[in-house]
C-alpha cells in the first residue's frame, strides 16, 4: 500500500513539475535578460490563424515609435506586442488621416482613435508617440492585461466591432518586438 501511495504522489509531483515547466513563466531565469542570452525578448502566445504583411519604411518607423513610447511609459515588451498588434489590425501600422467615406466615423492615426471619443485632437492622434501613449494609458487601466489573451486586452481598450481580429497579428507583432526592442 505504501508503495502505491508513494508512486501516486511521485507521479502527481512529476505532473506538477512538468506542468510548471511548460505552463510557467516565459523567462525561467529572470536575472538573465532574454536578449543577452540570445533568446527572443518575447514569446508569442498565439491564438488562431495568423496574418502577416510586409512593412515599408514608414510602417517600420511606426513600429519603432510604438516601442519607444512603450519604453517611455515604463511598460514591458508585452505592452509593445499588444500595441503593435492593435495597430496592425486598425491601420496596418500606417498613420492614417481622415479617409472621407472610407473612414470609420472620425477615426485617425495608427490606432484609429477618435477625437469625438476623447482620444485627443486630430493632431495629437496622428502623432505616433501621443497615440501610443494614449493606447497604453487605456491598457494600464485593464486589470490583468499582462496575463490575458492579446485580443481581449486590445479589445478592452479599443472597443472594436471586430473584437477577435487582433489575435491574428500576435506572431508578427512579437517578431517585430523581438527585432526592434533592444535596438
Amino acid at each position: 500500500m505504501n508503495t502505491i501511495l508513494r508512486k501516486s504522489i511521485l507521479g502527481i509531483a512529476g505532473l506538477a513539475f512538468t506542468g510548471g515547466v511548460f505552463a510557467g513563466p516565459i523567462a525561467a531565469h529572470a536575472d538573465t535578460p532574454a536578449h543577452a542570452a540570445g533568446k527572443p525578448v518575447a514569446v508569442a502566445t498565439v491564438q488562431g490563424e495568423q496574418s502577416t504583411i510586409s512593412l515599408n519604411d514608414e510602417q517600420t518607423a511606426n513600429v519603432k515609435a510604438i516601442i519607444a513610447a512603450t519604453k517611455k511609459a515604463g511598460l514591458p515588451e508585452r505592452a509593445a506586442i499588444i500595441s503593435i498588434a492593435t495597430s496592425l489590425q486598425e491601420s496596418k501600422l500606417e498613420n492614417l488621416g481622415h479617409l472621407g467615406d472610407k473612414n470609420d466615423h472620425d477615426s485617425l492615426g495608427l490606432f484609429q482613435q477618435r477625437p469625438s471619443s476623447g482620444w485627443g485632437t486630430p493632431e495629437q492622434i496622428t502623432d505616433p508617440e501621443y497615440s501610443t501613449l494614449s493606447f497604453l494609458k487605456g491598457l494600464k487601466q485593464v486589470d490583468g492585461w499582462q496575463d490575458m489573451p492579446l485580443t481581449k486586452a486590445a479589445q478592452t481598450v479599443q472597443v472594436s466591432a471586430y473584437p477577435d481580429a487582433y489575435a491574428q497579428w500576435e506572431k508578427q507583432a512579437t517578431d517585430l518586438v523581438n527585432k526592434h526592442w533592444t535596438k
